[in-house]
């Protein structure tokens, strides 16, 4: 499927050495080195002039996967995996195109966690760049494509390769220039230098690495600039785990020109953010530049420079590295989400109230068919505002949270409900308190959501000094008051909106998107149904999901089922492993008619299922989490039974399915003493 020219073209790149390439690494030239395909699936064909491995519809069909898997590895360092790959397709089938998939698998868990997908169909072979961060535990890591639309679908691999240090460090000696782009531009543009290229127009530099004609380097050069303002950018692979420390790098800059050399870092969302600028042209000799650097979320660093004209010069650039610790004469107040958030189980951590007042109030209340609980666990903690109790109108009560430093990005999110209230807007608001200036910005208020319901909020902000958040309930008269709850407030570094565009979290489902990998034996209207909002029928169901409060769960509907009817919901397949796991998920059980919840694991091959947890009858009008941890070394499903019950008001849901490797540790198990019936079954082995 790929073209022979293509292939002679990119022979070029093969790295030297592969013979000696490090471990997770194979550059398939007579085999797939340490790497081998899953029987159960298509193979991965070795070309026969070697160079590369692929799949293709000529082998397989639309849907079907091919996986290939290494030798157990180990990153007790800081690694950079780089994967060289290309998916090509036929222009009428775009809109099913094949995907390439890579994961890392824990010897200790029971599901992979993904890395990185692609699906995007190309003419060249594209360079993906993961930085893999420092663990005793062992891992392999699994590489599955699947074919999509069109007869004339493949995947191939050119290379794969595993090495010590961050992604974002490039020496520019080796010919994927470690994953760095150039943006093209008609006029200016990135080169690579040293070795035998040499440019007529300026006296370029030797590299900074090997300090030799050897050598190579990145440069830009101005003897194209046509317009003022032209910029020439390189950019770096999007780092993929969370980083913080020190970038430093070697420059020169040709001495009396009028060209600008800054550092950007820019966002998934596209944000940029200088983060420093060339303040002296330097010397003829290399210059050593250092940069506090942090990527708490996915970023790109993007060397750029602005030339005003033809007579701009050159600047060069090598030897780009990173360390994990601050530059030298740097101090910064370092950000703790731990420290930022609180579910108040066990006290107010970090947030505190002004000397005016109570205001807001820490209670545990034990739901019934008529009172919610908390958002935590459905019989925790959570904090109240009870604006019935305050005899002066336009009570204000406030909640301060811990300083955050400034000239950061943060995603602040929290659950609330409102309760009582005539006019609900302003009734709980947001404020940014910047500690150096008296005046208060609001960013968030409430303007109207279902009553009695938890609802999540987020919002993202971002202060030049350090700040405070402030939670402000109000009451603007004495007739118009009520109650306002506050939970499981939760600050993380970056857009509120990057989540969306990572790799969803390994074993968690939310059923926002789809139903996941869960699976049905039959689907009727007496399945399980995926829905937001309240149930059809009244006095029975949740009003919203666990997740935000308008998100999707799973439910059954009782009206479409006969009494003692089953719906089964499974998991996929899961890996056996040795040790426990932890598997946790919030259900709800409110109606009179209730039937029966359980869950149960069943091993591959047995036909028998063993029951792991169980409730029957009403629980609670609010959704209460569940803690089942279990053992099992063998390949195995996790089952959701839910059995209608005697009448209608019978519906049963469950949001927020997770699975953890470890056992459940400090965790209480949500066992519900009410009129219904729990039988615990929380520690299993099989």
């Amino acid at each position: 499927m790929l073209l022979r020219g293509v292939l002679l073209a990119l022979q070029a790149l093969q790295l030297a050495g592969a013979l000696d390439l490090p471990a997770g690494s194979c550059a398939f030239e007579e085999s797939t080195c340490s790497f081998d395909s899953v029987l159960a699936f298509l193979p991965w064909i070795l070309n026969e002039e070697g160079h590369y491995i692929y799949v293709d519809t000529s082998f397989g069909k639309q849907g079907e996967k091919a996986v290939l898997l290494s030798s157990d590895l180990q990153a007790e360092e800081w690694s950079c995996l780089r994967l060289v790959y290309q998916i090509t397709t036929s222009s009428e089938s775009l809109s099913d195109p094949s995907q390439l998939n890579l994961y890392m698998r824990f010897e200790d868990e029971s599901f992979d966690r993904l890395l990185w997908s692609a699906k995007e169909p190309s003419d060249s072979w594209l360079i993906a760049s993961l930085d893999l961060q420092n663990s005793s535990k062992k891992f392999k890591i699994l590489i599955e494509g699947v074919l999509g639309q069109g007869n004339t679908a493949s995947i191939a691999l050119f290379e794969i390769k595993m090495t010590t240090g961050y992604c974002i460090e490039c020496d520019f000696e080796e010919n994927h220039l470690c994953g760095f782009v150039n943006r093209w531009n008609p006029n200016v543009n990135w080169f690579v230098g040293g070795g035998s290229i040499r440019n007529v127009h300026s006296i370029l530099p030797q590299d900074h690495t090997f300090k030799s004609e050897l050598g190579h380097y990145m440069y830009v050069d101005s003897v194209y600039v046509k317009h003022f303002q032209e910029v020439a950018q390189l950019i770096s692979p999007l780092t993929t785990a969370p980083m913080a420390g020190c970038l430093s790098f070697y420059y020169q800059i040709q001495q009396g020109n009028d060209n600008v050399f800054s550092l950007y870092t820019r966002d998934v969302a596209g944000l940029y953010e200088e983060i420093w600028k060339a303040d002296r042209p330097g010397n003829a000799a290399w210059n050593l530049a250092e940069v506090e650097f942090n990527a708490p979320y996915p970023m790109e660093v993007i060397f750029e420079v602005a030339f005003n004209g033809p007579k701009g010069g050159y600047v060069a650039l090598d030897d780009i590295s990173f360390s994990p610790v601050h530059c030298q004469n740097q101090t910064e107040l370092l950000f703790s989400a731990v420290e930022a958030s609180c579910n108040f189980e066990q006290d107010l951590c970090n947030f505190y109230q002004d000397k005016e007042g109570p205001g807001w109030t820490r209670v545990k209340v034990k739901p019934n068919m008529y009172r919610a609980g908390d958002h935590t666990t459905g019989l925790g903690y959570y904090l109240l505002a009870n604006t019935k109790f305050t005899s002066q109108p336009g009570y204000i009560g406030r909640l301060y949270g811990p300083s955050l430093p400034g000239n950061l990005q943060y995603c602040l999110r929290f659950h609330y409900a409102i309760y009582g209230f005539l006019k609900m807007s302003d009734t709980l608001a947001v404020y940014i308190f910047e500690e150096n200036h008296v005046v208060q910005e609001k960013i968030w208020s409430v303007l109207e959501s279902p009553r009695g319901v938890w609802m999540q909020a987020e919002i993202t902000f971002k202060k030049p000094m350090p700040t405070k958040v402030v939670f402000m309930s109000l009451c603007k008269s004495f007739w118009d008051c009520g109650l306002v709850a506050l939970d499981d407030i939760t600050v993380q570094l970056g857009s509120c909106s990057s989540s969306e565009k990572l790799p969803p979290p390994p074993g968690e489902c939310t059923f926002e998107q789809d139903e996941c990998t869960f699976t049905q034996e039959k689907r009727n209207r007496s399945s399980w149904h995926r829905r937001r909002g309240e149930t059809p029928t009244s006095y029975t169901g949740p009003k919203g999901d666990h997740t935000t409060g308008v998100g999707y769960y799973m439910y059954i509907e009782a009206s479409h089922m006969v009494y003692g009817q089953k719906a089964r919901l499974l998991s996929r397949p899961l890996r056996g492993v040795s040790g426990k796991h932890c598997l946790t998920f919030f259900y709800h059980m409110y109606g009179g008619g209730t039937g029966l919840l359980s869950v149960y694991l069943k091993k591959e091959e047995d036909s028998e299922e063993s029951l792991l947890w169980r409730r029957r009858g009403e629980q609670s009008i609010s959704w209460l989490r569940a803690l089942i941890e279990y053992s099992c070394e063998r390949q195995h499903r996790i089952i959701f039974e839910a059995i209608r019950g005697v009448s209608i008001r019978s519906d049963i849901a469950i949001d927020d399915v997770k699975f953890q490797a470890g056992p459940c540790g400090e965790m209480e198990d949500t066992t519900q003493q009410s009129s219904g019936h729990s039988e615990d079954l929380n520690e299993i082995e099989y």
